[in-house]
C-alpha cells in the first residue's frame, strides 16, 4: 500500500505555511496538516475573520501544489499564552465557550482549505470533575461543533490524547456511545505513536479493530511506552504492520506525520519520514 502522506505544520515552526507546503510537496508528500497556531492561519490573527481570508488565499496554492488539506486543532497557547491547551471543552461554561468558539473558527478554516478531516480532542478535566459531567461537556461541545459542522464537507474527527480525559481507545469508546445518544458520533482520529502509551496491543490491531471508524491517521513513533512523538524508525512501532493494517480496512485518507518536537530540523525531518515510509511500500 502506498499511503498518502502530509506533514504537520506544528513540525514547521519557523516556517509560513506557503513555505511549507512548497516545501512538502517537493519531497513528494500528498498533503499537508495545518495546525491553526499563533504564526499558522491564527483563528484570532488581526481580526475574526483573518483566519479564513488566509485560508481562503492559501487554498489555490496548495491546489497548485497537489496538496490535499487536513486540519488539527493542537495549538498549544492560542487560547492562552501562559497554560498549555487551556481552556478545554470540560471546564466551566464561560472557558469552555472560547475552546468552542476557537474549534469553530478553525473549522471555518478548514472548510476553505477543502480540508478532508478536522480533528480535536477533549482537553484535561477540572479537578474533582466526575466522570459524568466530564462525558456530558464533551458531549455538548462536540455536538455544537458537528452542527457547525454541517454541509462543510469536512470529516469530524476526534483524537484520543495521552494525558487527557479521553486518552485511549476504550474511553473514546465511551465518548462515542455517549455521542451516539445525544447526535452523531465523530470519527476516530489515531495516533499510532499513542497507542503504545495507552493500550495492551499494537497500531495495527488497533486499526484493523476500528477501521470502520477511522477518519483520519497520525504517524510518529513511540519508545518504552513514552509519549515522545519520535520520527518513524527510531522507537519500536511495526510500521510495516501499521501500513498492512490500513491497506485491510481499505483506508484511503491521510496519514500525517506529526513531530512537533522535531521543528528545530524540519526539512531534514520532513525528507526521512517521506523516504521511510516510501521503503516500506518497495
Amino acid at each position: 500500500m502506498t499511503l498518502r502522506l502530509a506533514y504537520n505544520t506544528n513540525g514547521f515552526p519557523h516556517h509560513e505555511v506557503e513555505t511549507t507546503a512548497a516545501i512538502l510537496a517537493e519531497l513528494g508528500y500528498a498533503g499537508i496538516a495545518i495546525t491553526p497556531d499563533v504564526f499558522h492561519l491564527n483563528p484570532f490573527g488581526g481580526d475574526a475573520g483573518a483566519g479564513v481570508r488566509g485560508a481562503i488565499e492559501l487554498r489555490p496554492r496548495l491546489a497548485d501544489l497537489g496538496l490535499a488539506v487536513a486540519v488539527e486543532t493542537g495549538a498549544r497557547f492560542v487560547l492562552d499564552p501562559r497554560r498549555k491547551h487551556w481552556p478545554t471543552l470540560l471546564d466551566e461554561p464561560a472557558d469552555a465557550a472560547r475552546r468552542l468558539d476557537m474549534l469553530k473558527r478553525c473549522l471555518d478554516i478548514a472548510v476553505e482549505l477543502g480540508a478532508e478531516t478536522f480533528s480535536f480532542w477533549s482537553g484535561r478535566a477540572p479537578p474533582g470533575q466526575d466522570r459524568a459531567q466530564t462525558l456530558d461537556r464533551l458531549c455538548a461541545g462536540a455536538r455544537a461543533l458537528t452542527d457547525h459542522a454541517a454541509g462543510g464537507g469536512v470529516a469530524v474527527c476526534f483524537e484520543p490524547e495521552p494525558g487527557m480525559a479521553i486518552p485511549s481507545i476504550a474511553d473514546a469508546g465511551e465518548f462515542f456511545l455517549a455521542m451516539e445518544a445525544v447526535g452523531t458520533a465523530p470519527a476516530l482520529m489515531l495516533d499510532v505513536g499513542h497507542v503504545p502509551v495507552t493500550e495492551s496491543i499494537g497500531p495495527g490491531d488497533v486499526i484493523r479493530a476500528f477501521g470502520t471508524q477511522l477518519g483520519g491517521v497520525q504517524l510518529d513513533d513511540c519508545l518504552d511506552g513514552r509519549h515522545e512523538h519520535l520520527l518513524p524508525g527510531d522507537g519500536e512501532i511495526d510500521f510495516a504492520d501499521v501500513v498492512a493494517a490500513l491497506a485491510e480496512v481499505g483506508f484511503e485518507g491521510l496519514a500525517s506525520l506529526e513531530l512537533p518536537r522535531h521543528g528545530h530540523d524540519p526539512v531534514s525531518t520532513a525528507r526521512r519520514a517521506h523516504e521511510f515510509f516510501t521503503a516500506l511500500g518497495d
